[in-house]
């Protein structure tokens, strides 16, 4: 039977036996068999040299003007990174993983490795120069396909013991009978590939970017490792393009910002990724919420407020407890009583007192069991046997009715809050859409090196709300929350951005409900979108787990991508909570919820807009909107007599009286980003008016108050970004 190859112009080519990627580019074109990186059959990326079977094939040649073939590339330079560090550090060196990152602004790839030192800056450079050498002499790539023992026996050799965990994690949790292995001259690695062809097609475009710490597994209890980080490119131009980008992201770095204009602050002594804000930057989250509320009023919104902590049982009930347990906080139990206290101390000193030759309880002691409301029959007696006794009076009063863990726990999410809210009496169809919304905050157990300023905190705030709904209204609802996502992101300036639908992987198992649900939600998703005439992209297995959703991503002023604002439809939790409503039948009908959030998080989007706008808020938002400047103390009287006016007129203003030169003092107001300085001499006092000057505009004169104030309140109420003084007639 022969090979017949589809290619993407939709012609085919026949071969009579079975051949790789590579001979079908050398049977098109030389050109194109040198340009050749790797290839897609059937949907999946494989090696050029990778066999294509019998029958009928579909085939894409990858060279460098394919999108895919940047993943290949950063990922066979992660490889060529972990040869350099082997050859450098000596065979004491033990690597782990090295994938290849596509959606980080920042890094390309990594590789995480336990190291017998160290990483410096100088080593840095030397890996980058032996990794050059690597590339230069053009190493082939192989692959090997082995049995796990196999594989393990190579790695045993080497003296890599976590690509033994690994193989044996792929054998446990995926039942693999083979692995696959790379070799690379004397560099050997398990890796499920594709790999570019040889080392030399890594090029010269590539760069390491730093180091940090990382927990093997990504768990605190492991050992923590050192991953270097670097970004790769095929071409030079492509890398100081990148590079100026990044140098550009790190002078907008929030973290940096919000700390030299007084915003945020993360205490050791509060806990890592649980904000303080700061009287400044509380400001800009107040203005932010206030007005969105103000919006939210006009929509038909009703606010809520729901408690920090609730009932295990209710996250057991949505479906969020077990999947998301890894990311939630302990949950909380109630403290022993007094009693029990006293009756399990007074057991253990018994019990000590006897030591290891206890076999079995003596009188006494099976009195404090008993009133203890232990039943010792289950446990053996022995030497631990208070142990056992403690932990079992400790699980008797954490487990509910079924056995099952018990407590209260912090919230991850407000969902079931409001979901109780509907549910606390009798909804009818006239009630509906009922929207609920809350700014509330929500606590997730984040990893600690996941931590990053405002963008990944443990604590934060979800600008959230619920609607519940027929199924008639469900589209109009989505649309209106369409609506106002697009006014948030265009009134903050966040006008380049994508529409993600996520949809389900019906393989995965984590996704609860009725196929015919999901079939009905997506549905309706992409009627709405498709009504909008917007221009989205579909992605399997990115629906939340009781239903598909879209996502907003927001491209920033540096080409960075980040997931804001959020709609998801889900007919799943009304069924999980037996919702209903009283429909003109008289008889009860199930709603459909809608969540949506169109922030995402006031967190979040304040320390993504910190960076978009490097720090100089529009005037609307920004803590301080005026510094009234006096070019001497002389003119103090009158500045404070400015700024007062100011203040009166709802106008956030500062002054600065202090002894420093007008100069000094306007290059402190820019520093601060205050989009307006008033000048105060000797001119504006005797005119009793302010000079006038913008933070990146410059002087734009003399203006009365009563005039600036005017101009000051219309651009605040138009939120623009654009200064409206500076159009000044």
């Amino acid at each position: 039977m022969s090979t017949i190859v589809k290619l993407p112009d939709g012609s085919e080519r026949t071969f009579e036996s079975p051949v790789t990627a590579l001979a079908v580019a050398e049977n098109i074109s030389q050109g194109l068999a040198r340009a050749a990186l790797a290839a897609v059959v059937d949907g999946k990326s494989v090696d050029l040299d990778t066999p294509i079977g019998e029958g009928t094939h579909e085939l894409k040649i990858l060279t460098d003007r394919d999108a895919q073939s940047l993943e290949v590339l950063r990922h066979t330079a992660a490889h060529v990174m972990a040869q350099a560090v082997v050859q450098l550090f000596g065979p004491e060196v033990k690597y782990t993983i090295g994938p290849a990152l596509m959606d980080d602004f920042q890094y390309g790839f990594y590789y995480d490795f336990d190291l017998p030192r160290p990483v410096t800056a100088e080593d840095l450079a030397k890996i980058e120069s032996q990794m050059k050498q690597i590339v230069s002499a053009k190493t082939p790539l192989h692959r090997q396909d082995l049995t796990p023992d196999q594989a393990k026996d190579l790695f045993a050799q080497l003296g890599q013991d976590y690509k033994i965990e690994m193989i044996d994690d792929l054998v446990r949790d995926e039942h693999v009978a083979t692995v696959s292995l790379y070799r690379q001259g004397d560099f050997l690695d398990l890796c499920r590939g594709p790999h570019l062809p040889h080392t030399g097609k890594v090029g010269k475009a590539f760069k390491l970017i730093s180091t940090a710490g990382a927990y093997w597994r990504g768990d605190e209890k492991n050992k923590m490792l050192t991953r270097i980080y670097g970004i790769a490119f095929f071409d030079a131009a492509a890398l100081e393009a990148h590079l100026a980008r990044v140098e550009e992201a790190r002078k907008r770095d929030h973290r940096v910002l919000g700390k030299q204009l007084g915003l945020f602050h993360f205490s050791d002594k509060v806990g890592p990724g649980l904000p303080l804000w700061l009287p400044k930057g509380t400001i800009i989250r107040m203005e932010l919420e206030g007005w969105l509320r103000g919006e939210l009023l006009k929509r038909g919104y009703q606010s809520v407020i729901t408690p920090h902590i609730g009932k295990l049982d209710l996250w057991r009930t949505s479906g969020h407890y077990p999947y998301y347990e890894h990311g939630l906080f302990p949950t909380m139990v109630p403290a022993r009583t007094a009693e029990g206290k006293n009756l399990l101390d007074a057991l253990v000193d018994l019990l000590n007192t006897r030591g290891e030759s206890a076999d079995e309880p003596l009188a006494q002691e099976r009195e404090l069991v008993e009133a203890a409301g232990i039943d010792a029959s289950r446990y053996p007696w022995g030497a631990a046997a208070w142990e056992r006794l403690a932990k079992a009076r400790y699980l008797s009063q954490t487990r509910d009715t079924q056995g099952r863990e018990d407590g209260m726990l912090l919230k991850p999410m407000n969902c079931p809050f409001h979901i109780q809210i509907y549910g606390c009496q009798q909804r009818s169809y006239r009630d509906l859409p009922m929207r609920l919304s809350e700014f509330g905050t929500v606590y997730r157990f984040e990893q600690s090196g996941e931590l990053s300023g405002l963008t990944r905190v443990r604590g934060f705030t979800q600008d959230d709300a619920h609607i519940f709904c027929t199924a008639e209204q469900l589209e109009s609802e989505i649309e209106s929350c369409v609506d106002l996502t697009r006014l948030c992101l265009a009134t903050l300036g966040l006008d380049d951005y994508r529409v993600r639908i996520g949809l389900r992987d019906p393989d995965d198992a984590k996704y609860t409900g009725a196929s015919q649900d999901w079939d009905r939600a997506e549905g309706n998703i992409r009627n709405v979108v498709t009504r909008l005439g917007m221009s989205f992209t579909e992605e399997r297995g990115e629906a939340a787990f009781y239903g598909p959703k879209i996502d907003f991503v927001v491209k920033d002023c540096i080409g960075r991508e980040w997931q804001l604002g959020t709609i998801q439809v889900d007919y799943n939790l009304p069924q999980r909570f037996e919702l209903n409503y009283i429909g003109p039948d008289n008889a009860p009908h199930r709603p459909v919820m809608v969540h949506r959030a169109p922030l995402g998080s006031p967190e979040r989007f304040i320390g993504i807009l910190i960076e978009h706008f490097a720090g100089a808020f529009p005037l609307w938002l920004s803590p301080v909107q005026v510094a009234v400047l006096s070019v001497s103390e002389r003119f103090n009287d009158y500045a404070g007599e400015v700024a007062a006016a100011l203040r009166e007129a709802g106008i956030r203003t500062q002054v600065d009286d202090s002894p420093e030169k007008i100069g000094a003092k306007i290059r402190n107001a820019t520093l601060d980003k205050v989009p307006y300085m008033a000048v105060i001499g000797q001119r504006e006092q005797d005119a009793r008016n302010v000079a006038v000057r913008h933070r990146t505009e410059g002087d734009h004169g003399a203006m009365a108050l009563d005039d600036f104030v005017a101009a000051l309140r219309k651009e605040i109420a138009a939120r623009s970004r654009t200064p409206l003084l500076g159009n000044r007639p």
